[in-house]
């Protein structure tokens, strides 16, 4: 469960945190991924936030629909072109989110100790006193004393914008619960996630099919986060879904988000492409206190499975502060520490006030934390959890990217045999077939660097979506 230990010696590095940084020419190893909505959706914030180190665009579906996500996608496919970045795109499935829909837009004011009915009867307008939500079986799934956690805290990042509730009893389809803290939830959707509780939804739903099947079909995409995973047959479910609108490239990133999808974490990371550590849901299913330990453990079976690990929620504060907090600052870099692939800025970039800088920071901070990563210590991990014999592609691959260049004209998914054993001065060349036409690219070839025996992640920035 261990990341990358720093390689420095404490007297000098310490006397060189007085020293201006200086990055290198070379993109980052840990790659960002940018939420886009209202405040990132222009095609003169998408340069910057591309400029700024943006490798992934991710389209949240869990709100507004295909137009709108439509749109913003062509403004970046404008972008890429005006600054000759390449960026993929990620579609970020609804799930089996339990929703409160507000329709009437008016902003709800909680307060603490009051009671609050929750029910499945859609005719209801929500209030104070009642809210209506998406789920018929809620009173069968909690007990008393169950937490539930709502509001638009997922989507702002401002904990004020959600509210916790206590359980106290269930009447017929109703349950009834005690305001724990005041908040004012505003907006028109309040998502709500119930801690340890099993919510009897698909993973994968017909509006997540329909979504995949025109969208996600018309544009190609490089990824698709499923969210709410739970078990390795909600990723083989989607894999076959996704071969049946032609999409065998596509990749899968299972967003484990809940304590089911926890326990059955390492065989969802056998069938997935990838794995997103969705910490904002995670953080109300398990004790604040047990967070960190699922990440290290976590992104450390990542490593050494060869599958790439994205962390999010990581600079909240940014949704309406020019700089993180100091702490949030640490959080990035020690995620990358700890061997995380990418971040994910969700909120931040969506609806925050500074989408930009929120990119800019966190890669400047990613940037520190890959300087002093100790390379060597996890090039040596993963050649023991490797183990002998290798297979005779592992062995080239092992002894290929030793401080050496390739140029690698096959397919590029036939690179999964290299992701246990990068080294940090290779340089791999791709190929690909389906490279985009301006001169953003030499030769029509992506150049990556890639961080010693650190999952490949190269989609990030191999393929963009023409």
């Amino acid at each position: 469960m261990q990341g990358g230990h720093i390689a420095f010696e404490e007297p000098v590095r310490l006397s060189s945190v007085l020293t201006p940084s200086t990055f290198s020419s070379i993109p980052l190893l840990t790659k960002i991924v940018g939420t886009l909505g209202p405040r990132s959706r222009s095609v003169e914030t998408i340069e910057a936030c591309l400029q700024a180190g943006m490798s992934v665009a991710r389209f949240d579906f869990s709100w507004l629909d295909g137009d709108y996500h439509q749109e913003t996608l062509e403004n970046l496919r404008i972008a890429v072109k005006n600054v000759k970045k390449l960026c993929a795109v990620m579609l970020d499935t609804m799930g089996a989110e339990l929703q409160v829909c507000n329709a009437t837009g008016n902003p709800i004011k909680l307060k603490a100790d009051d009671h609050v009915t929750i029910t499945p009867d859609a005719s209801k307008i929500p209030s104070a006193e009642v809210l209506p939500v998406n789920y018929d079986g809620l009173a069968e799934s909690v007990k008393k004393g169950d937490s539930i956690f709502l509001g638009q805290y997922l989507s702002t990042g401002i904990e004020s914008t959600s509210v916790w509730l206590e359980v106290l009893e269930t009447r017929g389809p109703d349950v009834i619960c005690l305001v724990k803290n005041s908040a004012t939830l505003a907006g028109s959707i309040f998502p709500m996630h119930m801690s340890q509780v099993r919510v009897k939804l698909p993973t994968l739903t017909e509006m997540d099919k329909q979504v995949i099947s025109n969208w996600g079909s018309r544009n190609k995409v490089e990824f698709i986060a499923l969210s709410y995973t739970r078990h390795v047959e909600d990723v083989r479910e989607l894999r076959a879904f996704l071969k049946t609108q032609n999409l065998n490239e596509t990749q899968i990133f299972a967003k484990v988000e809940t304590l089911e999808g926890l326990k059955h974490f390492d065989e969802i990371l056998q069938e997935a492409d990838g794995v997103i550590l969705s910490r904002g849901n995670l953080g109300v299913d398990l004790p604040p206190e047990k967070v960190f330990l699922f990440q290290k453990s976590a992104v450390h079976r990542c490593n050494m499975a060869g599958k790439p690990a994205i962390i999010t929620r990581v600079v909240d504060s940014m949704t309406e502060n020019l700089r993180p907090t100091r702490a949030e600052a640490t959080d990035v870099a020690n995620a990358v520490l700890d061997g995380a692939d990418g971040i994910l800025l969700g909120p931040e970039t969506l609806c925050g006030l500074y989408p930009i800088e929120a990119i800019r920071i966190v890669g400047k901070i990613c940037a520190e934390a890959e300087s002093v990563y100790n390379q060597s210590l996890h090039f040596k991990r993963i050649l023991k959890h490797v183990g002998e014999p290798m297979s005779h592609a592992e062995s080239v691959a092992s002894s290929a990217v030793l401080k050496t260049t390739i140029t690698y004209h096959q397919s590029f998914l036939s690179s999964l045999n290299l992701t246990k054993q990068q080294d940090y001065d290779g340089l791999f060349l791709f190929k690909g077939t389906n490279c985009c036409q301006s001169q953003c690219c030499n030769d029509c070839c992506i150049h990556i660097r890639w961080r010693s025996t650190k999952v490949i992640f190269y989609l990030l920035t191999f393929k963009i979506m023409f």
